[in-house]
């Protein structure tokens, strides 16, 4: 990697404009035509989508498309697969998985979600109770996932279950690629407190998986996982570079300016802390991300997710403090099943609901704190008398 330069990767851009002109060609065709030249992740390997190239490299070609009116994939519709399903199948998928499931995954024609999270299984993710037991070539999965964003219009699901319930939690998980139309996949609604079921629960009950569809070793998911989580809340946390006052600070400062007879001096205090808060952790994002363009990502993802709960909560408090009643109005409760969270097309009343799943989601932020204080901080690790039992024998 690295012998890639920047008038390369422009020269690549200019022939894919040349042989498909945006505007005449159809979207889908487009992406398909960028995925092949190497121009969709230019870090990947070269017949994966990318070129081997310094992924500070992506920056360039995304300014020389969007400059060009190229159409994108809709980031936020799939970005479970661009952000935790790509990277983990680039990391441990086979060389035939890689081949079938990256180019639709990164073209947007095929939407993932994650199938991790049970109830009871939550912030202890590897005590997890789904089951996987191995009949033949093929795997029957049972068991109960909640809090899938997407499942309602995932093609595929990354998944982790439990292959052997005789040996400690974390050593007996199978990580698996589930197809989200077996017939033994019941995908229900979950309402949220903003009126959407942007979340769902899903059921499974004989859902045959073929054990080529397995990733990394039969007692490995754990490892596995370790790689989506990290990669995940980077997603979350700051997976890609913003300018200043993006995020929640903009909608905030914006209304700051534009209704000046809304201020107060503790309004302005709050302000002011808030938007250095903000401005550092654009800045630390930044730094993560040229970390990552040397290596992979790690536990520091967990410090940025951390920090963007608690900004975008306090951000959004104060938002509709500073609106004062027109903040206490609400746009819509109306039941939907959207495809993405939107947190900047809504009102400072949707904000300020929605921000309180930041702190749940991508990892609790009671865990993630754990991950910063055993892992960044390299404080001793919590008394923990379950490590070396077997799941079967745990409480439950």
């Amino acid at each position: 990697m690295g012998s890639v330069s920047a008038a390369d990767v422009r020269g690549r851009v200019r022939a894919l404009l040349d042989g498909w002109e945006p505007g005449v060609t159809e979207p889908g065709e487009f992406l398909r035509a960028r995925f092949d030249a190497g121009l969709a992740w230019v870090h990947f390997p070269v017949g994966l989508g990318g070129l081997d190239a310094p992924r500070s490299l992506q920056a360039v070609v995304s300014a020389e498309l969007d400059a060009a009116g190229a159409p994108d994939n809709d980031p936020r519709r799939i970005g479970i697969g661009l952000g935790m399903a790509a990277p983990t199948i680039l990391a441990y998928g086979t060389d035939e998985q890689k081949a079938r499931f990256l180019r639709p995954l990164w073209t947007g024609e095929e939407v993932w979600c994650q199938l991790f999270s049970e109830p009871g299984a939550g912030s202890d993710l590897a005590g997890l109770r789904t089951r996987a037991v191995r009949d033949g070539d093929e795997w029957v999965v049972d068991g109960q996932k909640v809090w899938t964003s997407s499942a309602h219009t995932a093609r595929w699901a990354i998944l982790i279950a439990r292959t052997d319930p005789d040996v400690p939690k974390h050593r007996g998980i199978t990580y698996f690629v589930c197809d989200m139309t077996d017939p033994g996949v019941d995908v229900r609604p979950l309402r949220q407190i903003t009126g959407e079921a942007e979340f769902n629960e899903v059921f499974l009950t004989g859902v045959r998986i073929p054990d080529a569809h397995r990733l990394g070793a039969v007692g490995d998911g754990w490892r596995v996982a370790q790689a989506t989580l990290m990669n995940e809340r980077v997603a979350i946390g700051g997976g890609a570079s913003v300018p200043r006052e993006s995020g929640m600070i903009g909608p905030v400062a914006a209304t700051w300016r534009d209704r000046p007879e809304l201020r107060t001096p503790e309004l302005h205090d709050r302000l002011l802390r808030l938007w250095v808060d903000s401005e550092v952790a654009r800045l630390t994002a930044e730094r993560v991300r040229q970390q990552m363009a040397a290596g992979t990502p790690g536990p520091e993802g967990s410090g940025l997710k951390l920090s963007l709960a608690r900004l975008n909560q306090q951000l959004s408090g104060l938002e509709v403090e500073l609106l004062g009643e027109q903040g206490l109005r609400y746009g819509d409760w109306t039941m939907v099943r959207p495809q993405s969270v939107d947190f900047y097309g809504r009102d400072a009343g949707y904000r300020y609901l929605r921000a309180k799943g930041n702190s749940i989601e991508g990892g609790t932020s009671e865990v993630l704190r754990n991950i910063v204080a055993e892992r960044v901080l390299g404080l001793p690790a919590e008394p923990r008398n379950d490590k070396d039992a077997a799941w079967k024998d745990l409480p439950r």
